[in-house]
Protein backbone atom coordinates (compact mmCIF):
# COMPACT_ATOMS: atom_id res chain seq x y z
CA UNK A 1 0.00 0.00 0.00
CA UNK A 2 1.59 3.37 -0.98
CA UNK A 3 1.64 6.59 1.03
CA UNK A 4 -1.16 8.36 -0.77
CA UNK A 5 -3.49 5.46 -0.15
CA UNK A 6 -2.60 5.44 3.56
CA UNK A 7 -3.34 9.16 3.87
CA UNK A 8 -6.62 8.69 2.10
CA UNK A 9 -7.70 5.98 4.52
CA UNK A 10 -6.78 8.14 7.59
CA UNK A 11 -8.73 11.20 6.39
CA UNK A 12 -12.03 11.75 8.28
CA UNK A 13 -15.08 10.69 6.29
CA UNK A 14 -17.75 13.41 5.84
CA UNK A 15 -21.10 12.91 4.35
CA UNK A 16 -21.21 14.09 0.75
CA UNK A 17 -24.06 16.12 -0.66
CA UNK A 18 -24.07 14.73 -4.23
CA UNK A 19 -27.23 14.68 -6.26
CA UNK A 20 -29.11 11.40 -6.33
CA UNK A 21 -28.13 10.65 -9.90
CA UNK A 22 -24.46 10.63 -8.96
CA UNK A 23 -24.85 7.93 -6.32
CA UNK A 24 -22.98 4.63 -6.88
CA UNK A 25 -21.89 1.39 -5.17
CA UNK A 26 -18.26 0.63 -4.92
CA UNK A 27 -17.51 -3.01 -5.95
CA UNK A 28 -14.20 -4.76 -5.94
CA UNK A 29 -12.90 -5.61 -9.46
CA UNK A 30 -13.07 -9.42 -9.01
CA UNK A 31 -16.67 -9.31 -7.78
CA UNK A 32 -17.60 -7.07 -10.69
CA UNK A 33 -16.17 -9.50 -13.25
CA UNK A 34 -17.99 -12.46 -11.71
CA UNK A 35 -21.27 -10.53 -11.71
CA UNK A 36 -20.94 -9.72 -15.40
CA UNK A 37 -20.08 -13.34 -16.22
CA UNK A 38 -23.14 -14.61 -14.30
CA UNK A 39 -25.46 -12.18 -16.08
CA UNK A 40 -24.14 -13.29 -19.49
CA UNK A 41 -24.73 -16.97 -18.69
CA UNK A 42 -28.22 -16.27 -17.31
CA UNK A 43 -29.18 -14.18 -20.33
CA UNK A 44 -27.96 -16.84 -22.74
CA UNK A 45 -29.94 -19.51 -20.89
CA UNK A 46 -33.17 -17.50 -20.93
CA UNK A 47 -32.73 -16.71 -24.61
CA UNK A 48 -32.06 -20.36 -25.50
CA UNK A 49 -35.15 -21.52 -23.58
CA UNK A 50 -37.39 -18.91 -25.18
CA UNK A 51 -36.24 -19.58 -28.71
CA UNK A 52 -36.35 -23.33 -28.36
CA UNK A 53 -39.58 -23.91 -26.46
CA UNK A 54 -41.53 -20.72 -26.99
CA UNK A 55 -44.66 -20.58 -29.10
CA UNK A 56 -42.92 -18.37 -31.67
CA UNK A 57 -39.59 -20.14 -31.80
CA UNK A 58 -37.44 -18.99 -34.69
CA UNK A 59 -34.67 -21.60 -34.59
CA UNK A 60 -34.61 -25.35 -34.14
CA UNK A 61 -32.37 -27.39 -31.90
CA UNK A 62 -29.81 -29.19 -34.02
CA UNK A 63 -29.04 -32.73 -32.92
CA UNK A 64 -25.47 -34.05 -32.98
CA UNK A 65 -26.50 -36.48 -35.71
CA UNK A 66 -27.76 -33.61 -37.80
CA UNK A 67 -24.38 -31.86 -37.77
CA UNK A 68 -22.19 -34.94 -37.81
CA UNK A 69 -24.06 -36.68 -40.67
CA UNK A 70 -24.34 -34.03 -43.35
CA UNK A 71 -25.71 -36.54 -45.87
CA UNK A 72 -28.92 -36.60 -43.81
CA UNK A 73 -29.43 -32.83 -43.90
CA UNK A 74 -31.82 -33.18 -46.86
CA UNK A 75 -33.81 -35.81 -44.96
CA UNK A 76 -34.12 -33.59 -41.88
CA UNK A 77 -35.14 -30.62 -44.00
CA UNK A 78 -37.85 -32.67 -45.72
CA UNK A 79 -39.12 -34.05 -42.41
CA UNK A 80 -39.23 -30.57 -40.84
CA UNK A 81 -41.13 -29.20 -43.84
CA UNK A 82 -43.70 -32.02 -43.68
CA UNK A 83 -44.04 -31.74 -39.93
CA UNK A 84 -44.55 -27.98 -40.07
CA UNK A 85 -46.65 -27.45 -43.18
CA UNK A 86 -48.57 -30.64 -43.97
CA UNK A 87 -52.26 -29.78 -43.70
CA UNK A 88 -52.98 -32.52 -41.14
CA UNK A 89 -51.12 -33.98 -38.20
CA UNK A 90 -48.70 -36.70 -39.27
CA UNK A 91 -47.95 -40.07 -37.70
CA UNK A 92 -44.25 -39.77 -36.89
CA UNK A 93 -43.78 -43.54 -36.63
CA UNK A 94 -45.48 -44.22 -39.95
CA UNK A 95 -43.38 -41.54 -41.65
CA UNK A 96 -40.18 -43.02 -40.23
CA UNK A 97 -41.16 -46.56 -41.23
CA UNK A 98 -41.94 -45.26 -44.71
CA UNK A 99 -38.53 -43.60 -44.91
CA UNK A 100 -36.76 -46.84 -43.97
CA UNK A 101 -38.86 -48.77 -46.48
CA UNK A 102 -37.88 -46.22 -49.09
CA UNK A 103 -34.18 -46.69 -48.35
CA UNK A 104 -34.49 -50.46 -48.61
CA UNK A 105 -36.56 -50.25 -51.81
CA UNK A 106 -33.92 -47.98 -53.33
CA UNK A 107 -31.43 -50.85 -53.06
CA UNK A 108 -33.40 -52.57 -55.83
CA UNK A 109 -32.72 -55.87 -54.09
CA UNK A 110 -35.67 -58.28 -53.75
CA UNK A 111 -33.94 -60.05 -50.85
CA UNK A 112 -33.52 -56.97 -48.63
CA UNK A 113 -36.62 -56.02 -46.67
CA UNK A 114 -37.94 -54.02 -43.73
CA UNK A 115 -40.82 -55.06 -41.48
CA UNK A 116 -42.30 -52.57 -39.05
CA UNK A 117 -43.21 -53.63 -35.53
CA UNK A 118 -46.73 -54.80 -36.39
CA UNK A 119 -45.62 -56.70 -39.49
CA UNK A 120 -42.83 -58.43 -37.56
CA UNK A 121 -45.19 -59.48 -34.78
CA UNK A 122 -47.78 -60.76 -37.26
CA UNK A 123 -45.20 -62.69 -39.24
CA UNK A 124 -43.75 -64.31 -36.11
CA UNK A 125 -47.24 -65.29 -34.96
CA UNK A 126 -47.90 -66.95 -38.30
CA UNK A 127 -44.56 -68.72 -38.31
CA UNK A 128 -45.14 -70.12 -34.83
CA UNK A 129 -48.69 -71.14 -35.69
CA UNK A 130 -47.87 -74.61 -37.01
CA UNK A 131 -46.67 -73.14 -40.31
CA UNK A 132 -50.16 -72.56 -41.62
CA UNK A 133 -50.58 -71.12 -45.09
CA UNK A 134 -50.25 -72.28 -48.69
CA UNK A 135 -46.61 -73.42 -48.57
CA UNK A 136 -44.76 -71.48 -51.26
CA UNK A 137 -41.49 -69.57 -51.24
CA UNK A 138 -41.95 -66.21 -52.98
CA UNK A 139 -39.88 -63.16 -53.86
CA UNK A 140 -40.42 -59.73 -55.41
CA UNK A 141 -39.42 -59.55 -59.08
CA UNK A 142 -39.86 -56.52 -61.34
CA UNK A 143 -42.84 -55.22 -59.43
CA UNK A 144 -44.57 -58.59 -59.13
CA UNK A 145 -44.41 -61.46 -56.68
CA UNK A 146 -42.80 -64.54 -58.18
CA UNK A 147 -43.09 -68.11 -56.91
CA UNK A 148 -39.60 -69.44 -56.24
CA UNK A 149 -40.87 -72.87 -55.34
CA UNK A 150 -43.86 -74.60 -53.73
CA UNK A 151 -43.09 -76.83 -50.75
CA UNK A 152 -43.52 -80.56 -51.24
CA UNK A 153 -46.97 -81.85 -50.21
CA UNK A 154 -48.16 -78.30 -49.53
CA UNK A 155 -51.46 -76.82 -50.76
CA UNK A 156 -49.46 -74.75 -53.26
CA UNK A 157 -47.93 -77.87 -54.79
CA UNK A 158 -51.21 -79.77 -54.82
CA UNK A 159 -52.99 -77.10 -56.87
CA UNK A 160 -50.12 -76.99 -59.33
CA UNK A 161 -48.22 -73.76 -58.58
CA UNK A 162 -44.84 -73.80 -60.34
CA UNK A 163 -41.54 -71.92 -60.04
CA UNK A 164 -41.62 -68.57 -61.86
CA UNK A 165 -45.41 -68.23 -61.65
CA UNK A 166 -46.27 -64.55 -61.13
CA UNK A 167 -48.88 -63.75 -58.49
CA UNK A 168 -50.74 -60.68 -59.73
CA UNK A 169 -53.43 -60.38 -57.06
CA UNK A 170 -54.62 -61.91 -53.79
CA UNK A 171 -58.36 -62.19 -53.25
CA UNK A 172 -58.87 -59.65 -56.01
CA UNK A 173 -56.40 -57.13 -54.54
CA UNK A 174 -53.48 -56.26 -56.79
CA UNK A 175 -50.11 -56.84 -55.16
CA UNK A 176 -48.10 -55.17 -57.89
CA UNK A 177 -45.37 -53.10 -56.28
CA UNK A 178 -45.63 -54.85 -52.92
CA UNK A 179 -42.63 -56.34 -51.15
CA UNK A 180 -42.55 -60.07 -50.57
CA UNK A 181 -43.23 -59.50 -46.86
CA UNK A 182 -46.34 -57.44 -47.63
CA UNK A 183 -47.56 -60.15 -50.00
CA UNK A 184 -46.94 -62.86 -47.40
CA UNK A 185 -49.18 -60.95 -44.98
CA UNK A 186 -52.04 -61.31 -47.46
CA UNK A 187 -51.37 -64.88 -48.59
CA UNK A 188 -50.84 -66.49 -45.18
CA UNK A 189 -53.82 -67.39 -43.05
CA UNK A 190 -55.44 -69.91 -40.78
CA UNK A 191 -55.89 -73.54 -41.69
CA UNK A 192 -59.15 -74.21 -43.50
CA UNK A 193 -59.53 -70.71 -44.94
CA UNK A 194 -59.31 -70.12 -48.70
CA UNK A 195 -57.27 -67.61 -50.65
CA UNK A 196 -57.67 -66.84 -54.36
CA UNK A 197 -54.54 -66.02 -56.33
CA UNK A 198 -54.43 -64.62 -59.85
CA UNK A 199 -51.52 -66.31 -61.61
CA UNK A 200 -49.70 -65.47 -64.82
CA UNK A 201 -47.63 -68.32 -66.24
CA UNK A 202 -45.46 -67.46 -69.21
CA UNK A 203 -45.23 -64.20 -71.15
CA UNK A 204 -48.11 -64.76 -73.54
CA UNK A 205 -50.48 -66.82 -71.43
CA UNK A 206 -53.63 -65.28 -70.01
CA UNK A 207 -53.82 -64.94 -66.21
CA UNK A 208 -55.89 -67.54 -64.38
CA UNK A 209 -57.27 -67.83 -60.86
CA UNK A 210 -56.30 -70.47 -58.32
CA UNK A 211 -58.28 -71.08 -55.14
CA UNK A 212 -56.09 -72.59 -52.44
CA UNK A 213 -57.27 -73.92 -49.11
CA UNK A 214 -54.73 -73.07 -46.46
CA UNK A 215 -53.41 -75.91 -44.35
CA UNK A 216 -50.61 -76.93 -41.99
CA UNK A 217 -47.37 -76.79 -43.95
CA UNK A 218 -45.31 -79.99 -43.66
CA UNK A 219 -42.33 -79.54 -41.37
CA UNK A 220 -40.51 -82.61 -42.71
CA UNK A 221 -37.80 -81.56 -45.11
CA UNK A 222 -36.30 -84.92 -46.17
CA UNK A 223 -38.08 -87.78 -47.97
CA UNK A 224 -36.33 -91.04 -48.84
CA UNK A 225 -37.26 -94.06 -50.96
CA UNK A 226 -35.36 -97.00 -52.41
CA UNK A 227 -35.58 -97.39 -56.17
CA UNK A 228 -34.75 -100.60 -57.96
CA UNK A 229 -31.10 -101.47 -58.50
CA UNK A 230 -30.17 -100.33 -55.01
CA UNK A 231 -30.44 -96.64 -55.94
CA UNK A 232 -31.71 -94.45 -53.10
CA UNK A 233 -33.72 -91.35 -53.93
CA UNK A 234 -33.55 -88.69 -51.20
CA UNK A 235 -35.41 -85.45 -51.71
CA UNK A 236 -34.81 -82.33 -49.61
CA UNK A 237 -37.56 -79.71 -49.79
CA UNK A 238 -35.80 -76.94 -47.86
CA UNK A 239 -32.73 -76.28 -45.73
CA UNK A 240 -34.04 -75.84 -42.19
CA UNK A 241 -32.25 -76.15 -38.87
CA UNK A 242 -33.20 -79.85 -38.79
CA UNK A 243 -32.55 -80.86 -42.41
CA UNK A 244 -29.00 -82.08 -41.79
CA UNK A 245 -30.12 -84.42 -39.01
CA UNK A 246 -33.07 -85.61 -41.10
CA UNK A 247 -30.69 -86.36 -43.97
CA UNK A 248 -28.37 -88.37 -41.72
CA UNK A 249 -31.35 -90.46 -40.58
CA UNK A 250 -32.43 -91.02 -44.19
CA UNK A 251 -28.91 -92.06 -45.18
CA UNK A 252 -28.83 -94.55 -42.31
CA UNK A 253 -32.15 -96.02 -43.44
CA UNK A 254 -31.03 -96.30 -47.06
CA UNK A 255 -27.68 -97.82 -46.12
CA UNK A 256 -29.52 -100.42 -44.02
CA UNK A 257 -31.52 -101.30 -47.15
CA UNK A 258 -28.38 -101.85 -49.20
CA UNK A 259 -27.86 -98.48 -50.87
CA UNK A 260 -25.42 -98.79 -53.79
CA UNK A 261 -25.94 -95.34 -55.24
CA UNK A 262 -27.77 -92.12 -54.42
CA UNK A 263 -29.88 -89.63 -56.32
CA UNK A 264 -30.05 -86.47 -54.22
CA UNK A 265 -32.97 -84.25 -55.23
CA UNK A 266 -33.29 -80.50 -54.54
CA UNK A 267 -35.82 -79.63 -57.21
CA UNK A 268 -38.17 -76.85 -56.11
CA UNK A 269 -36.08 -76.41 -52.97
CA UNK A 270 -35.93 -72.63 -52.32
CA UNK A 271 -33.03 -72.87 -49.89
CA UNK A 272 -32.84 -71.89 -46.24
CA UNK A 273 -30.12 -71.58 -43.61
CA UNK A 274 -26.52 -71.25 -44.78
CA UNK A 275 -25.19 -73.52 -42.03
CA UNK A 276 -27.38 -76.38 -43.27
CA UNK A 277 -26.01 -76.03 -46.80
CA UNK A 278 -22.45 -76.11 -45.49
CA UNK A 279 -22.94 -79.22 -43.35
CA UNK A 280 -24.82 -81.13 -46.04
CA UNK A 281 -22.29 -80.23 -48.74
CA UNK A 282 -19.55 -81.43 -46.37
CA UNK A 283 -20.94 -84.99 -46.58
CA UNK A 284 -19.98 -85.23 -50.25
CA UNK A 285 -16.59 -83.43 -50.35
CA UNK A 286 -13.13 -84.66 -49.39
CA UNK A 287 -11.50 -82.94 -46.44
CA UNK A 288 -10.01 -79.60 -47.38
CA UNK A 289 -12.04 -79.14 -50.57
CA UNK A 290 -13.79 -75.77 -50.84
CA UNK A 291 -17.53 -75.76 -50.18
CA UNK A 292 -18.08 -72.10 -51.06
CA UNK A 293 -16.68 -68.61 -50.75
CA UNK A 294 -18.35 -65.55 -49.25
CA UNK A 295 -17.36 -61.98 -50.06
CA UNK A 296 -18.38 -58.93 -48.04
CA UNK A 297 -17.98 -55.35 -49.23
CA UNK A 298 -14.35 -54.26 -49.25
CA UNK A 299 -13.06 -57.60 -47.97
CA UNK A 300 -11.32 -60.54 -49.53
CA UNK A 301 -13.35 -63.73 -50.14
CA UNK A 302 -13.55 -66.14 -47.22
CA UNK A 303 -13.18 -69.82 -48.13
CA UNK A 304 -15.11 -72.56 -46.32
CA UNK A 305 -13.28 -75.92 -46.49
CA UNK A 306 -14.85 -79.34 -45.99
CA UNK A 307 -14.08 -81.14 -42.74
CA UNK A 308 -12.97 -84.70 -42.19
CA UNK A 309 -16.26 -85.95 -40.77
CA UNK A 310 -18.79 -88.42 -42.15
CA UNK A 311 -18.82 -88.89 -45.92
CA UNK A 312 -21.18 -90.50 -48.43
CA UNK A 313 -19.10 -93.18 -50.17
CA UNK A 314 -21.49 -94.34 -52.94
CA UNK A 315 -21.86 -92.76 -56.42
CA UNK A 316 -24.12 -89.70 -56.38
CA UNK A 317 -26.07 -87.53 -58.83
CA UNK A 318 -27.89 -84.30 -57.92
CA UNK A 319 -31.22 -83.36 -59.53
CA UNK A 320 -31.93 -79.62 -59.89
CA UNK A 321 -34.46 -77.35 -61.58
CA UNK A 322 -35.41 -73.69 -61.82
CA UNK A 323 -36.92 -73.88 -58.32
CA UNK A 324 -33.56 -74.88 -56.80
CA UNK A 325 -32.35 -71.67 -55.18
CA UNK A 326 -29.92 -70.23 -52.67
CA UNK A 327 -28.74 -73.02 -50.33
CA UNK A 328 -29.70 -75.58 -52.98
CA UNK A 329 -27.35 -73.81 -55.37
CA UNK A 330 -24.58 -73.74 -52.76
CA UNK A 331 -24.89 -77.53 -52.59
CA UNK A 332 -25.04 -77.82 -56.39
CA UNK A 333 -21.96 -75.64 -56.87
CA UNK A 334 -19.97 -77.52 -54.24
CA UNK A 335 -20.83 -80.96 -55.63
CA UNK A 336 -20.24 -79.89 -59.24
CA UNK A 337 -16.92 -78.10 -58.77
CA UNK A 338 -15.34 -79.76 -55.74
CA UNK A 339 -16.55 -83.36 -56.06
CA UNK A 340 -17.27 -83.94 -59.77
CA UNK A 341 -20.80 -85.05 -58.90
CA UNK A 342 -23.02 -84.59 -62.00
CA UNK A 343 -26.06 -82.32 -61.97
CA UNK A 344 -29.16 -83.51 -63.84
CA UNK A 345 -32.20 -81.43 -64.81
CA UNK A 346 -32.50 -77.79 -65.85
CA UNK A 347 -30.71 -74.57 -64.91
CA UNK A 348 -31.11 -73.47 -61.28
CA UNK A 349 -32.81 -70.29 -60.08
CA UNK A 350 -29.80 -68.01 -59.58
CA UNK A 351 -29.56 -66.51 -56.08
CA UNK A 352 -26.01 -65.77 -55.04
CA UNK A 353 -26.41 -63.43 -52.07
CA UNK A 354 -26.48 -63.78 -48.28
CA UNK A 355 -28.92 -61.88 -46.05
CA UNK A 356 -28.51 -60.94 -42.39
CA UNK A 357 -31.55 -59.99 -40.26
CA UNK A 358 -31.29 -57.29 -37.61
CA UNK A 359 -33.88 -56.96 -34.82
CA UNK A 360 -34.42 -53.25 -34.16
CA UNK A 361 -34.97 -51.90 -30.66
CA UNK A 362 -38.67 -51.18 -31.27
CA UNK A 363 -39.40 -54.74 -32.42
CA UNK A 364 -39.16 -54.08 -36.15
CA UNK A 365 -36.80 -56.07 -38.35
CA UNK A 366 -34.32 -55.02 -41.03
CA UNK A 367 -33.00 -57.70 -43.37
CA UNK A 368 -30.35 -56.65 -45.86
CA UNK A 369 -27.96 -58.39 -48.20
CA UNK A 370 -24.57 -58.34 -46.51
CA UNK A 371 -22.48 -60.55 -48.78
CA UNK A 372 -22.41 -62.51 -52.00
CA UNK A 373 -21.39 -66.13 -52.16
CA UNK A 374 -19.25 -67.72 -54.85
CA UNK A 375 -18.86 -71.32 -55.95
CA UNK A 376 -15.60 -73.12 -55.08
CA UNK A 377 -14.08 -71.96 -58.39
CA UNK A 378 -15.07 -68.35 -57.68
CA UNK A 379 -18.14 -68.14 -59.92
CA UNK A 380 -20.96 -65.78 -58.93
CA UNK A 381 -24.18 -67.42 -60.11
CA UNK A 382 -26.52 -64.57 -59.13
CA UNK A 383 -29.26 -64.08 -61.74
CA UNK A 384 -27.47 -66.68 -63.86
CA UNK A 385 -28.08 -70.00 -62.15
CA UNK A 386 -26.04 -73.17 -62.53
CA UNK A 387 -26.25 -75.19 -65.71
CA UNK A 388 -26.70 -78.97 -65.25
CA UNK A 389 -24.17 -81.43 -66.65
CA UNK A 390 -27.04 -83.47 -68.10
CA UNK A 391 -29.96 -81.34 -69.27
CA UNK A 392 -33.39 -82.94 -69.02
CA UNK A 393 -36.47 -80.74 -69.49
CA UNK A 394 -39.82 -81.23 -67.85
CA UNK A 395 -42.47 -82.68 -70.17
CA UNK A 396 -44.76 -80.04 -71.64
CA UNK A 397 -47.78 -81.30 -69.71
CA UNK A 398 -45.98 -80.56 -66.45
CA UNK A 399 -46.24 -76.84 -67.22
CA UNK A 400 -49.99 -76.73 -67.89
CA UNK A 401 -51.99 -74.14 -65.92
CA UNK A 402 -54.39 -75.00 -63.14
CA UNK A 403 -58.03 -75.85 -63.87
CA UNK A 404 -60.51 -73.97 -61.71
CA UNK A 405 -62.91 -76.61 -60.31
CA UNK A 406 -65.58 -73.95 -59.84
CA UNK A 407 -65.72 -73.32 -63.58
CA UNK A 408 -68.12 -75.56 -65.51
CA UNK A 409 -66.97 -76.74 -68.96
CA UNK A 410 -69.35 -78.67 -71.20
CA UNK A 411 -70.06 -79.53 -74.80
CA UNK A 412 -70.43 -76.60 -77.18
CA UNK A 413 -68.25 -74.16 -75.25
CA UNK A 414 -65.07 -72.60 -76.61
CA UNK A 415 -62.34 -71.43 -74.22
CA UNK A 416 -58.61 -71.52 -73.49
CA UNK A 417 -59.34 -73.68 -70.45
CA UNK A 418 -60.92 -76.32 -72.69
CA UNK A 419 -57.66 -76.55 -74.64
CA UNK A 420 -55.73 -76.99 -71.39
CA UNK A 421 -58.16 -79.72 -70.25
CA UNK A 422 -57.75 -81.56 -73.57
CA UNK A 423 -53.97 -81.56 -73.14
CA UNK A 424 -54.37 -82.95 -69.60
CA UNK A 425 -56.76 -85.67 -70.78
CA UNK A 426 -54.35 -86.67 -73.54
CA UNK A 427 -51.38 -86.75 -71.12
CA UNK A 428 -53.14 -89.19 -68.76
CA UNK A 429 -54.38 -91.48 -71.53
CA UNK A 430 -57.80 -90.24 -72.69
CA UNK A 431 -58.58 -89.40 -76.31
CA UNK A 432 -60.03 -85.88 -76.27
CA UNK A 433 -59.72 -85.30 -80.01
CA UNK A 434 -58.08 -82.31 -81.63
CA UNK A 435 -56.21 -80.07 -79.18
CA UNK A 436 -58.12 -76.81 -79.49
CA UNK A 437 -60.53 -74.69 -77.47
CA UNK A 438 -63.74 -76.43 -78.61
CA UNK A 439 -65.50 -78.70 -76.15
CA UNK A 440 -66.83 -81.19 -78.72
CA UNK A 441 -68.47 -84.62 -78.55
CA UNK A 442 -65.12 -86.44 -78.50
CA UNK A 443 -64.11 -84.52 -75.42
CA UNK A 444 -67.47 -85.23 -73.78
CA UNK A 445 -66.85 -88.96 -74.18
CA UNK A 446 -63.32 -88.59 -72.78
CA UNK A 447 -64.67 -86.79 -69.72
CA UNK A 448 -67.29 -89.51 -69.19
CA UNK A 449 -64.56 -92.20 -69.27
CA UNK A 450 -62.57 -90.20 -66.76
CA UNK A 451 -65.62 -89.90 -64.50
CA UNK A 452 -66.21 -93.64 -64.70
CA UNK A 453 -62.61 -94.31 -63.60
CA UNK A 454 -63.04 -91.81 -60.78
CA UNK A 455 -66.38 -93.40 -59.81
CA UNK A 456 -68.23 -90.12 -60.36
CA UNK A 457 -71.49 -89.30 -62.11
CA UNK A 458 -70.91 -89.70 -65.87
CA UNK A 459 -72.48 -86.47 -67.10
CA UNK A 460 -69.64 -85.35 -69.39
CA UNK A 461 -69.30 -81.99 -67.60
CA UNK A 462 -65.80 -81.02 -66.50
CA UNK A 463 -65.96 -79.23 -63.15
CA UNK A 464 -65.71 -79.83 -59.40
CA UNK A 465 -64.46 -83.30 -58.43
CA UNK A 466 -63.95 -84.22 -62.08
CA UNK A 467 -61.50 -81.35 -62.60
CA UNK A 468 -59.73 -82.14 -59.32
CA UNK A 469 -59.52 -85.81 -60.23
CA UNK A 470 -58.02 -84.97 -63.63
CA UNK A 471 -55.33 -82.78 -62.07
CA UNK A 472 -54.54 -85.46 -59.48
CA UNK A 473 -54.04 -88.01 -62.26
CA UNK A 474 -51.73 -85.61 -64.05
CA UNK A 475 -49.67 -85.01 -60.91
CA UNK A 476 -49.38 -88.76 -60.35
CA UNK A 477 -48.13 -89.17 -63.91
CA UNK A 478 -45.56 -86.42 -63.46
CA UNK A 479 -44.26 -88.13 -60.33
CA UNK A 480 -44.27 -91.61 -61.88
CA UNK A 481 -42.89 -90.76 -65.31
CA UNK A 482 -40.24 -88.40 -64.01
CA UNK A 483 -37.70 -88.00 -66.83
CA UNK A 484 -35.21 -86.09 -64.70
CA UNK A 485 -35.24 -88.63 -61.89
CA UNK A 486 -35.05 -91.54 -64.32
CA UNK A 487 -32.05 -89.98 -66.07
CA UNK A 488 -30.29 -89.26 -62.77
CA UNK A 489 -30.86 -92.88 -61.73
CA UNK A 490 -29.30 -94.07 -64.97
CA UNK A 491 -26.32 -91.76 -64.47
CA UNK A 492 -25.68 -93.31 -61.05
CA UNK A 493 -26.09 -96.84 -62.38
CA UNK A 494 -23.56 -96.07 -65.08
CA UNK A 495 -21.12 -94.82 -62.43
CA UNK A 496 -21.34 -98.08 -60.46
CA UNK A 497 -20.97 -100.17 -63.62
CA UNK A 498 -24.53 -101.33 -64.28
Amino acid sequence: MDENEQQEQNRPQEPEQHPAHNRYFKIKPFSFVMLIFTLVILTAGITFFALTFGDDKVVEVVSPQKTDRQEFQKFYDAYDEIKKNYFEDIDDKAVLDGAINGMVDALDDPYSDYLNTEETEHLMENISSSFQGIGAEIQEAEGYIKVVSPIKNSPAEKVGLLPNDLIQSVDGKSIQGMSSSEAVMLIRGEKGTTVTLTIKRGEKAEPFEVKIKRDDIPIETVYAEMLDGGIAHIRMTTFSEHTYDELLTALDEMEAKGMKGLVLDVRQNPGGVLDGALKISDLFLDKGKTVLQTEEKGKKPVLYPASGGRKVEVPVALVVDDGSASASEILAGALKESSDIPLVGIKTFGKGTVQSPLDMKDGSNLKITTAKWLTPDGNWIHKKGIEPDVKVDYPSYAMLPFLDPSEEMKEGQVSANTETAKEMLKAVGYDAGKIDGLFDETMTQAVKKLQADLKLEENGVLSGDTAIGLMNKLREKIEKDDPQLLKAKQVVLDKIGK
